[in-house]
């Protein structure tokens, strides 16, 4: 019944996107129980709905790409299993430190269904602000691209 209260809530605030004051006055947040956006909502309905060979995600520029919903599930499947393999587990800290490219996002999938913690990290960090964002944060993995 998750995702249909996820289903419900979205249709509401969907419905009122022009009038902010009656969305904030009258909504709800859903009592949901068990509920992964990546898992129920991206996976199960964007990917393998109407929408799995649309465009879900287009870079441009350097590192340009473009993905569709299908191919970003399939895509962050891959990247979840091989952090479980490294050990990433539910509720780890993750420093991400990636530019604006698909792997940034597949990623950022793959954490959610794996239920890991993002901490996100520009690529314009200092050293002492890098090392400053792994302590504070308490983070036990880190993603970054290398150069």
């Amino acid at each position: 019944m998750s995702i249909e209260a996820y289903k419900q809530a979205r249709e509401f605030l969907l419905a009122r996107r022009g009038d902010y004051d009656a969305a904030y006055r009258d909504f709800r947040w859903p009592q949901i129980e068990r509920f992964n956006w990546a898992l129920d909502w991206f996976d199960a309905e964007l990917a393998r709905g109407e929408l799995a060979n649309r465009p879900a995600l287009t870079i441009v520029g350097d590192g340009a790409a473009s993905l569709t919903f299908a191919e970003l599930s399939e895509r962050s499947n891959r990247v979840a299993n091989g952090l479980r393999a490294l050990g990433v587990k539910r509720g780890d800290r993750m420093l991400l430190m990636l530019g604006n490219v698909a792997p940034l996002w597949e990623v950022m999938l793959a954490a959610m269904k794996l239920g890991a913690v993002v901490i996100p990290a520009t690529t314009l960090l200092t050293p002492v602000d890098l090392a400053d964002r792994f302590e504070r944060g308490r983070a036990r993995h880190v993603i970054a691209a290398s150069g």
